[in-house]
This record gives structure tokens, C-alpha cells and sequence, in this order.
């Protein structure tokens, strides 16, 4: 009788413990299993925001379309070489000259200087600014950043970099552009490659459409994005970089703004 009741006790102990044992094993996988599972769930997220962060930049199809309704072009073409620009005014020169290996009469963006166009415009709700920019020199880096955008105001007398809703090249670090507006508060860093760029012209495109502005840079879509207030005012300009290296220099041409016709 002893014997038996020993014998069950023995069995009883054995499965007890191993069960306990197998709860163990059993918390033990479900805390491998769920480590795994937040190290795949943090991977894949880290992975999404990459990809957003990759993709501030909208690069894909070009979809940009100019205005039909001109409202105002300057190609320099009037002026004589060495003359100064009246269409443009500023607190340095606009001084009109000719470049090597590239067709038409260009304007040279003096350092330091600021540019706008010499009569203000009424911009309509949605319209398309373009122009030609032409970097020249032995490397990008001996150009500091080069601005443009819009401006509340039309003044010239200081000189302002970013001001407004603005788009800066950063020539000197090779790839970097930033676009914003302190109001609203937005700002986005993205890049294209400036080196490119180099004594070869670069084509500007904006798409405004109320207090949205699109950017493209020859045929990249750079950003798309609200960068104004409903009541802003705007002005038009180029902030020249505030200085050049080398004999480094940058002219501007081919500045065309169109309107929408009611119907489009």
C-alpha cells in the first residue's frame, strides 16, 4: 500500500513538474516569439519612414504644363551686351552679357545682390513662372546657395535670402535643395544633383495653384506642397549667391510667367 501511494506521488510529482516546466518552455518561446515579432514590426517601420523620408522628393512622370495666358517674358534679347536690364530691378546690377557655348543674351546675378522683376504683377490664383539658371565654373563648390520664390514685398533694398516661399540651391555641397516658407511653417529637404548642372543650363518650373506651389528642376518634380497662406502676397525673386570662388559665376534668362485661361 505504502509502495503504491509512494509510486503515485512519485508519477504526480513527475507530471507536475512536468508541466511546470512545460509552462516554462512555453513562456519562454511565446517571449522569443514576441521579440521577433517587434524586431520585424520596428524593421518594417524603420523601412516605411525611410521611404518617406527618401521620397520628400516626388520624382516620377513629368507632369508640369505651362500657363496659355502670357503675363509677362524676358529674354534679354533687347539689350545690347554690357547693358543693364529695365525689366529687372536690383540692389546690385542686372547687367546683360552672352555666354560661351549656349545661345541668347543671359543676366548676371552679381553677389550679394537681390533681384525682382521692375513692375509688380497681379498674379492670378493659379499660374506658371519658368526661367533658365546657368552655374558656370570649374566646380560647383566655389558657388555659395542661390535662392528664388516669392516674396510678400517688392522692395530690393536688403538683401534676403529665403525669404517668403523660397527654393535654395546649395551649390557647394554638390546636391542639396531646400524648399519652404516660415508661413506657413513647412519645410522640405530633398536633392538633385547640381554637378549636372555645370555650365549647362538648368530649367526652373512652378506651378502655383492658390496656396499650393509645385517645383521641378529641368524634368524632376522636386516637391508639391502648400507653401502659401490663402492672402499672400507675391513677388517674385532671385537671391544671388553671396559669393563666388575662382571666377565662378551664375546667369539667369527665359523668364516666362504664364496665366490659365477661365476654361482650363
Amino acid at each position: 500500500m505504502l509502495k503504491n501511494i509512494l509510486f503515485i506521488s512519485l508519477v504526480t510529482f513527475i507530471l507536475l513538474s512536468g508541466n511546470k516546466v512545460h509552462a516554462q518552455l512555453e513562456g519562454l518561446l511565446q517571449k522569443a516569439k514576441d521579440k521577433a515579432e517587434k524586431a520585424i514590426e520596428k524593421k518594417v517601420t524603420n523601412k516605411d519612414s525611410s521611404h518617406k523620408s527618401k521620397n520628400n522628393r516626388t520624382d516620377g512622370e513629368f507632369d508640369f504644363i505651362s500657363g496659355d495666358s502670357l503675363i509677362f517674358a524676358e529674354n534679354f534679347s533687347k539689350y545690347a551686351k554690357g547693358a543693364t536690364a529695365t525689366s529687372i530691378k536690383t540692389n546690385g546690377a542686372a547687367i546683360v552679357m552672352t555666354a560661351e557655348s549656349e545661345n541668347g543674351k543671359w543676366m548676371l546675378l552679381r553677389d550679394k545682390a537681390i533681384y525682382k522683376l521692375t513692375k509688380p504683377i497681379r498674379y492670378p490664383k493659379r499660374f506658371t513662372l519658368e526661367f533658365d539658371i546657368l552655374a558656370s565654373g570649374d566646380q560647383i563648390k566655389d558657388i555659395a546657395p542661390l535662392s528664388f520664390g516669392f516674396t510678400p514685398d517688392n522692395s530690393v533694398q536688403d538683401y534676403t535670402s529665403n525669404a517668403g516661399a523660397y527654393v535654395e540651391l546649395h551649390y557647394y555641397d554638390t546636391n542639396q535643395v531646400n524648399v519652404g516658407n516660415s508661413n506657413p511653417k513647412k519645410y522640405v529637404n530633398t536633392t538633385f544633383d547640381l554637378t549636372e548642372s555645370l555650365n549647362h543650363p538648368i530649367h526652373v518650373a512652378m506651378h502655383v495653384n492658390g496656396e499650393n506651389m509645385t517645383v521641378y528642376l529641368d524634368k524632376t518634380k522636386l516637391v508639391d506642397t502648400e507653401l502659401f497662406t490663402p492672402t499672400a502676397a507675391k513677388n517674385f525673386y532671385i537671391t544671388a549667391p553671396w559669393e563666388y570662388e575662382n571666377g565662378a559665376k551664375v546667369m539667369i534668362s527665359n523668364i516666362r510667367i504664364y496665366g490659365f485661361s477661365k476654361n482650363k
